[in-house]
């Protein structure tokens, strides 16, 4: 039996909650969770904003453990691997994307916490290919929110080419932002960080930003006109976007990895004339993941965490919600 932590409704309280996983497949392995992040959409999944969560709901998709068991087909890993697991739990390998390596893309790739129980519990199980083995000597309390929040902001960067030289700034210095600002300084980029407040500009230097540009003010965003060869954004409000899509150089890229829910508002002619492009991405593959996991582990890049036990889940989660965690809240076993 699995014990683990569950809604038994949208919006519910995470009680004790047990299930028989069943025989182990032969293509998956089972991991003992020592930490596990929690995540915004792990929120959005436990409130049922997308209309596709099923009960009971056991959340967590930024896990970090041990292999404990292994099916007989498996050879990538082994019982006592130091593992992480994210979003993903499995793919189709079979489809254009699979075979490409952009697993990330499989439009039919298994979610961890989409019809399935995740890693708030002291084990979960996934199909092998979608778990990735720890480097050696990385701090395992704070990787696990490398394998959602982490890879969201790291897979642009190897996706678009990012140089070294490139001038890059963020737009949301949190969850993912404050990652995001670590990537980019170590990748050698000329970081900026749009904040919102005096407090978040000093977090935002100590992070990586080389500058910072205040997100409350119009002059100041339009006074960077032509600046960054890449915005990204974190955020999941709407902005002028039209604004800050002013702020690229000519073939300059505006990225969403936050989820604005909004349709975006964005004038065609701010983008011809300066041969501009708005683009989008999730996660990232295993193999994306294993070269961030190298880059953070060499050049110390870590999330900034908040710890919980796992039976104070329900506090962590009211924590998140409050939007005080600095800057991602991590259950601990």
């Amino acid at each position: 039996m699995i014990k683990a932590y569950a809604a038994q409704e949208a919006g519910g309280k995470l009680d004790s909650f047990e299930y028989d996983p069943g025989v182990l497949g032969s293509d998956e392995v089972e991991i003992a969770v020592d930490y596990c992040g929690i995540c915004h959409s792990d929120l959005s999944m436990l409130n049922n904003e997308w209309g596709m969560t099923t009960f009971p709901f056991v959340p967590g998709h930024e896990v970090a453990g041990r292999i404990v068991q292994v099916g007989d087909r498996v050879t990538s890993l082994a019982v006592g691997d130091k593992v992480g697991l994210g979003w993903h739990s499995g793919y189709c390998n079979s489809c254009d994307s699979c075979h490409s390596g952009d697993e990330n893309l499989c439009a039919t790739a298994e979610s961890t916490i989409v019809g399935r129980h995740g890693g708030f519990a002291d084990k979960v199980r996934a199909r092998a290919e979608s778990v990735v083995k720890l480097p050696e000597g990385i701090d395992i309390e704070s990787v696990g929110p490398l394998f959602c929040g982490g890879i969201t902001v790291f897979n642009p960067l190897v996706q678009y080419g990012i140089k070294p030289t490139d001038k890059v700034a963020v737009i949301g210095i949190g969850g993912l932002g404050h990652i995001a600002l670590q990537f980019l300084n170590a990748w050698g980029c000329e970081v900026t960080a749009f904040t919102s407040s005096e407090s978040k500009k000093t977090e935002a230097l100590s992070l990586g930003a080389h500058r910072t540009i205040n997100s409350r003010s119009d002059d100041e965003i339009a006074a960077a006109a032509g600046s960054f060869d890449m915005v990204l954004s974190t955020v999941n409000v709407t902005l002028n976007w039209n604004l800050y899509l002013q702020t690229l150089k000519p073939k300059g890229r505006m990225h969403f990895v936050g989820a604005t829910l909004e349709p975006l508002d964005i004038g065609v002619f701010g983008l011809m004339m300066g041969q501009k492009s708005i683009s989008s991405s999730p996660v990232g593959s295993p193999s994306t993941i294993a070269i961030m996991l190298d880059f953070a582990n060499q050049h110390d890049v870590k999330p900034v965490i908040e710890k919980f036990k796992f039976d104070q889940v329900n506090e962590a989660i009211a924590h998140l919600e409050s939007g005080k965690a600095k800057y991602r809240v991590v259950l601990e076993r």
